[in-house]
């Protein structure tokens, strides 16, 4: 049985990054600078990695049914949340003149750092396979 949950949770994540891709490639560069666009589009491609990585975590638990698989799928979806959706937040203050709240660009570094602990947790479900 794969993990149905995961998958779903990859679809729906994947549907809003080509929504937000196309957002960013068409109209976001009306509403903000370049380098603003560019921070944005890294938040979409990150999510779609993740996507990819999620599915990947849904299937291979019909094979490797292990709690480090969980932990991967569970660190992929909060990775995508804190690192995509904060520089989505950061657009949207950019956008709205509103960039006094500095502070929770500290949010970024912290999902790249479960993203990283995703990856691992899906090596050593592997590993121990």
């Amino acid at each position: 049985m794969m993990h149905k949950g995961f998958l779903v949770w990859a679809a729906a994540l994947g549907a809003l990054a080509v929504i937000l891709g196309a957002f960013g490639a068409h109209k976001l560069k009306e509403l903000v600078p370049p380098e603003t666009v560019s921070t944005f589009q890294t938040g979409v491609t990150y999510q779609f990695y993740h996507v990819f990585a999620l599915l990947a975590v849904g299937i291979l638990y019909a094979h490797i049914p292990t709690p480090q698989l969980i932990w991967a799928g569970r660190c992929f979806i909060i990775g995508i949340i804190l690192f995509s959706g904060s520089l989505y937040l950061f657009t949207i203050l950019k956008m709205t003149n509103n960039v006094g709240l500095r502070s929770f660009g500290l949010i970024t570094p912290i999902g790249g750092l479960v993203f990283i602990a995703g990856w691992i947790s899906l090596l050593l479900a592997v590993l121990k396979k």
